[in-house]
């Protein structure tokens, strides 16, 4: 990394009073999406942790302190990523595990832009928007008005019966509670 962007990491470090190596650790996962989201381990945030905006989860589930903190250093980390250059890295040169040769299309509407949490098994399919909810079952697209709901949990199982659950700051979201905004085939 640049000696300048030590300085940064230094800094973004204490301001938000976690270690350096966290800050490294939050940038390379966004540096790997592109600034969008950061899926990570890291014991400053209670291991397991994810982020994209408006959706925070740390290791330490009910800890909404530290999932306060999270929320800050990844927004000022994915604003850093997103106005600095790449300075010579490419997409192919990230470190990952694997990498898939097939890029996927979105399969959500054109205009919600980017999901806040997405998730799929088999034929069922489902994409978070701040006050949207779409779910894809089969080939059959439906959209929901969240309202005031802020989903920030989804679990998927997959057994005879696949499920959905979604979960915001009033607890469980029941889709069949949900305004639907529209169908599409």
């Amino acid at each position: 990394m640049p000696l300048g962007e030590e300085g940064f990491i230094d800094r973004v470090s204490i301001r938000h009073s976690v270690s350096p190596d966290a800050v490294r650790t939050i940038l390379r996962a966004l540096r790997s999406s592109g600034g969008r989201m950061a899926q990570f381990s890291h014991p400053d945030f209670g291991g397991m942790s994810q982020w994209s905006p408006g959706m925070s989860m740390v290791g330490d589930m009910f800890n909404n302190s530290l999932k306060s903190k999270l929320d800050a250093v990844c927004t000022e980390l994915a604003t850093y990523v997103a106005e600095t250059p790449s300075r010579g890295r490419d997409r192919e040169e990230v470190e990952t595990s694997y990498r898939s040769v097939k890029q996927g299309a979105n399969w959500w509407p054109a205009g919600f832009g980017t999901p806040s949490a997405v998730g799929a098994q088999n034929d069922l399919r489902y994409a978070v928007f701040p006050r949207r909810l779409v779910i894809q079952d089969g080939g059959r697209v439906e959209i929901y008005d969240t309202g005031n709901h802020r989903i920030f949990g989804v679990a998927q199982a997959q057994s005879a019966d696949q499920t959905l659950t979604f979960t915001s700051q009033d607890g469980l979201v029941r889709v069949k509670d949900l305004p639907k905004v529209r169908d599409e085939a």
